[in-house]
């Protein structure tokens, strides 16, 4: 059994991969390689949706081990405790999926973006991402074996920007960084870090991509998007490979998106 940490888990990408690590381990069809299974531990904001993620993994498999940490990524202390009750049950972990973020506000001009809206999403962005990367490498490094995976969540805007979005795109850019450094100062302990950058999966956060976002030459346009479980089994194979091996950035994007080319 392996163990993961999957943070805003509560919905979007975060459930669309807890439900595919959920699917490894189950029967396959003859002559088939056995994937390992996988135990879970959910993370977000909000209880009531971390257990809806949680029945839906059940639905999937029955016999899952899910565990519900309600957890402010922006809080360490309440990091500090998401990760010491994930010890304290498993006694290992084998994957941090650091995901949780958000957009900030939209439609708002550079010059007019109050520094509130800034720091909410460098918290949660970045911040946040930091402090539960921190904590998994502490534990993978102390824990026997030693080493284990962390996939950061970027985005495409960590290699090109949308128009009124410098807090995002600032945060995916510096998470960029600390992917590369992570996957340096892991080295001696076997743990692996890469990163993921999306393109319009379709979540409650991309809801608008299809009625008409703003481009780059300032029209409104509608964007199309791609399904998340496609991203979800991209994860389910990064975490899967042994640590010898390691997929360091990866894009996988709606593939019309306006995003080759894009301004």
């Amino acid at each position: 059994m392996r163990i993961a940490v999957v943070t805003g888990a509560g919905s979007g990408i975060g459930r669309s991969v807890a439900l595919e690590l959920a699917r490894a381990g189950q029967d396959t069809a003859a002559g088939s390689a056995v994937r390992p299974k996988w135990a879970v531990a959910l993370a977000g904001r909000r209880n009531e949706s971390l257990e809806e993620t949680a029945a839906l993994i059940r639905d999937v498999r029955p016999d899952a081990d899910v565990l519900c940490v309600p957890t402010d990524v922006t809080d360490p202390d309440a990091v500090a405790a998401l990760f010491a009750t994930v010890r304290e049950r498993y006694g290992r972990l084998d994957l941090l999926f650091n995901n949780a973020g958000t957009f900030g506000p939209g439609g708002i001009r550079f010059e007019d973006m109050p520094f509130s809206a800034w720091r909410k999403v460098v918290d949660t962005n970045l911040n946040g991402a930091f402090l539960c990367a921190q904590a998994a490498f502490r534990q993978m490094k102390d824990q026997v074996p030693q080493g284990g995976r962390i996939i950061n969540n970027g985005s495409v805007s960590a290699h090109a920007p949308r128009p009124n979005s410098a807090p995002y795109t600032a945060t995916k850019h510096a998470l960029t960084g600390l992917t590369k450094s992570l996957s340096l100062d892991g080295r001696p302990y076997s743990i692996a870090c890469g990163q993921i950058d999306i393109g319009n999966a379709a979540t409650e956060m991309t809801g608008a991509m299809q009625s008409g976002v703003l481009q780059a030459n300032g029209e409104l346009a509608p964007e199309p998007v791609m399904d998340a479980a496609d991203v979800a089994r991209t994860v389910r194979h990064m975490a899967e490979l042994p640590l010898e091996a390691n997929v360091q950035f990866v894009t996988v994007m709606a593939t019309n998106m306006p995003f080759i080319g894009r301004g």
